[in-house]
Formats: structure tokens, C-alpha cells, sequence
């Protein structure tokens, strides 16, 4: 592939995972940040000792403040925006943008202010219609050590896929694809919600047999949940969906686990989200996927139960208890497309 002009939007861990790759792929990468201390660290010393401490970064990859520049000079855009600033940094960008330019959303999570996720942001820039989804089992510090890693880019724009899939494409890092754009971000959206519930469950020390259950219930209120929107069910059996679960459910790497575990363990919620010192979007998710699951009348018991937890005060036993007398009754429901349900 030839050398390509990339920008990463955001100075976070997985965006500088990203960037560092597509630098030693041998492309033009410029890193934006507001953080005008971050950026002379890692143009100086090669470090972003905030968020990825022990990952040397390629000297090539230039971190930077000027975000017209940064946007002009580049035909590829990977937003790794967290959810709460996405919409506001993507209004800055739409004047700078031109038809041609790629938008990649790196982002898991809804708009804070609506039921709306990243790549609907993206949408409405007004001037490229080239929009794109990365998502996947991503642990930033995993990726960065050099661990093996897939990761699925969603578009229904052919070429888009191939150029990210190039851009990224490495010794251990390997992108697949998906023209599920809807299936592949919901799957990296929800799963943060279990990813807090198997944190919990585990700070309570429950068996293996749970831990399974609770999972492969998640992944079933997940689909049920994406399919209502227009998703492809088969979606959630490859990376982004049962990769992404499995790897944030089981993980004290990740931010949501974290949560899930400090509350299991008797913390209060704003406690547990201090501690952490990154965003754990999964408590955003959680109140905007309950509300639209009771709009629509979507059976979700576990994202119900933890929301009870949460911000009722109910239990954790109450929690699990819901799966074990819950009204749902097939295993997996979509293998019984035109069953009678009610035998």
C-alpha cells in the first residue's frame, strides 16, 4: 500500500494504539490532543505516559494541538473521541472536512444527549459520505504490548474497508470485515453494560458455571436488542460481538470490569468511576439502552437488573435471580425463526 496521510482524533489509549501502528506501517500519522503537556511528551520523548505508559511510540508519529491541520493533511479520520465530547469535536471538524475524506468512529458508546450512536454523529457532517465502524476485542495496553488482535471494520463502502483494513493490517494486529455497520457498533456499545455485570459477579466470587450463563445471556439480550434496530443477528458470533464480550467480560483490563468489580466489592458507583481515571462508557450505555429497551418493549432482564442495582439500591442477588426466572425460554432465539413460541 502506498503511504497514506492519517489522522487519529484523541489522545487515549486505544486511538494512540492505533496511530503507533499505522506509524510503523510507514504512513503519515498526526495524533490530535487538546492537551498541549501531552502533546510535547510524546513528540519529545515518545511516551503518552497517561494512558499507554509502557508502549514506546514509533518516532515518526506526530502528536499535535492544530486540529485544521491535522484534518486538512489527511485523507483518512479515525475519531477516537470519548462519547460525552464525540458530537461536539465532529461539529468542529465539518467545516474542514472534503468529500473524499474517510471518517473511521473507534468510539463505543451513544451520545450522552441522545439515542444516537457515533457513526449517526458522522453522518451528519454534511460533506463526505465515507463513513466507517472499527470495533473488536480491543484492550489498548494488549495491543500495544504486541499481543495478537482482531478487529472488524464495518462499512458498506468497499473500499473504505479495504484502505483501513491496509492502513492497520501488521504482524499482530489483523482487521476483518463486515458490511453490518448497525450489528458491529451496538455489539461494542452494549457490551459494556455486562461487561459491569460479570465485573460484579466475579468481586462476588460467584462459580464458573455463572459467569458462563451470565455471558452467553448477555450475548442473547445484546442481538435481541441490535436486531430491534435493524442488525444482522449473525453479527454477534464473530469479533465484535462474542470477541468483544468475552474480552471485556473477563478482563481487569477493561474499564467497565473495573467498575463492575469496585462495586461488587462494596464501592459506591461514583467512587468506582473515579478510581478508574478513564471513561467507562458503560453506565452512560446502561441508562440510555434501558429507557429505549422499555420504549420498545425489549425483554433485557441482566441491562434492567443492573440498572436497578445501580441507581435503585437493589441487590446483586436480585440481579442473577432474574435469569433464573425470567419469562424467556429458548436458548437461542434465533434458530427458531417460524417455531411456535408458545409450545
Amino acid at each position: 500500500m502506498d503511504k497514506q496521510s492519517v489522522c487519529v482524533l484523541g489522545g487515549g489509549s486505544f486511538g494512540t494504539a492505533l496511530a503507533n501502528i499505522m506509524a510503523k506501517n510507514g504512513h503519515q500519522v498526526s495524533q490530535w490532543m487538546r492537551n498541549e503537556e501531552q502533546v510535547e511528551e510524546i513528540n519529545l520523548t515518545g511516551l503518552n505516559s497517561r494512558y499507554l505508559p509502557n508502549a514506546p511510540l514509533h518516532q515518526e508519529l506526530l502528536a499535535t494541538s492544530n486540529l485544521e491541520e491535522a484534518i486538512r493533511t489527511s485523507n483518512t479520520i479515525f475519531v477516537s473521541i470519548p462519547s460525552k465530547s464525540f458530537e461536539q469535536v465532529v461539529e468542529r471538524i465539518k467545516p474542514l472536512l472534503t468529500p473524499n475524506q474517510v471518517l473511521i468512529s473507534t468510539t463505543k458508546g451513544f451520545n450522552p444527549n441522545r439515542f444516537e450512536l457515533m457513526s449517526d454523529i458522522l453522518k451528519r457532517n454534511g460533506v463526505t459520505e465515507r463513513i466507517g465502524v472499527l470495533s473488536g476485542p480491543n484492550l489498548a495496553k494488549e495491543i500495544a504490548a504486541g499481543h495478537l488482535t482482531g478487529s472488524v471494520i464495518a462499512s458498506d463502502d468497499d473500499a473504505l474497508r479495504t484502505t483501513v483494513i491496509e492502513l492497520l493490517k501488521s504482524r499482530t494486529f489483523r482487521v476483518y470485515e463486515n458490511r453490518d455497520s448497525t450489528g458491529v457498533e451496538l455489539a461494542g456499545a452494549l457490551k459494556n453494560i455486562y461487561a459491569i455485570v460479570c465485573g460484579l459477579a466475579k468481586a462476588m466470587k460467584v462459580g464458573e458455571n455463572t459467569m458462563a450463563m451470565i455471558m452467553t445471556r448477555s450475548l442473547a439480550e445484546m442481538s435481541r436488542f441490535a436486531v430491534h434496530f435493524g442488525a444482522n443477528p449473525m453479527t454477534f458470533l464473530g469479533l465484535a460481538g462474542m470477541g468483544d464480550l468475552i474480552a471485556t467480560c473477563t478482563s481487569p483490563l477493561s474499564r467497565n470490569y473495573r467498575v463492575g468489580f469496585a462495586l461488587g466489592s462494596g464501592e459506591e458507583l461514583e467512587k468506582a468511576i473515579g478510581a478508574i481515571g478513564e471513561v467507562a462508557e458503560g453506565v452512560n450505555t446502561l441508562k440510555m439502552v434501558v429507557e429505549e429497551a422499555d420504549k420498545h418493549g425489549l425483554y433485557m432482564p441482566l441491562a434492567s437488573g443492573l440498572y436497578k442495582l445501580i441507581f435503585d439500591n437493589a441487590s446483586l442477588d436480585s440481579l442473577i435471580g432474574s435469569m433464573m426466572t425470567g419469562e424467556q425460554k429458548w436458548d437461542v432465539e434465533f434458530a427458531t425463526a417460524g417455531v411456535n413460541r408458545n409450545e
